[in-house]
């Protein structure tokens, strides 16, 4: 069952959705530019990571759905919401402009961060320089036809990533996860499995 709660990260009233028992795997979902926490819960992500044993935790984002707007930087809200919400070294799971956030911050504070799972992530080119000194469990999930991050993007992080492993969504757009929902699933139940 996923709950609705706000939470306050420094100067920030943010709402969360939960699901899951706590003490289990710490998953924190973001989202991307024209979407919300919401969105985990309509393409039934959340119930299945649930459904998997694991603790999931998505997250509105400052001006996005039901979290108001606060000057605060996108990392320091991240780092504060693993503080508070989980047992620390989550998986973090961000589409995007998530995806951009997720990396930045596993690049920045790569200690407070379990795995990375990048869902045609953007700003990857601003970031190529560093992503080499990245040594976390890291997937990355492509739609084939992605027009916003193309395939080409996903090369970077995965030349540039040891041990980073892909799949492609073949036909899907950028946002893959709600065009092909049961291949996105099996995709990051497969690499979850493959943490434990």
């Amino acid at each position: 069952m996923t709950v609705e709660k706000n939470i306050t990260v420094g100067p920030c009233e943010l709402r969360i959705l939960e699901t899951g028992e706590t003490g289990t795997r710490d998953i924190v979902l973001l989202h991307g530019l024209k979407f919300t926490a919401q969105t985990w819960q309509e393409t039934g992500t959340l119930d299945i990571l649930a459904d998997n044993g694991c603790h999931g935790i998505a997250v509105d984002m400052p001006g996005f759905g039901k979290s108001a707007n606060c000057d605060e930087d996108p990392s320091t809200v991240l780092r504060s919401v693993i503080e508070q919400e989980t047992a620390g070294k989550p998986v973090l799971l961000g589409p995007s402009m998530g995806g951009r956030i997720a990396l930045e911050f596993a690049l920045d504070h790569p200690e407070h961060v379990g795995a990375l799972i990048l869902v045609g992530a953007v700003g990857i080119k601003d970031n190529q320089g560093r992503l080499a000194g990245l040594q976390l469990p890291t997937l990355l999930v492509w739609g084939g036809e992605d027009q916003i991050s193309p395939l080409a993007d996903s090369d970077i992080l995965l030349d540039n990533i040891a041990g980073s492993s892909r799949v492609v969504l073949d036909g899907a757009p950028h946002p893959c996860y709600l065009d092909q929902p049961e291949n996105f699933h099996r995709a990051i139940l497969d690499f979850l499995a493959s943490l434990s």
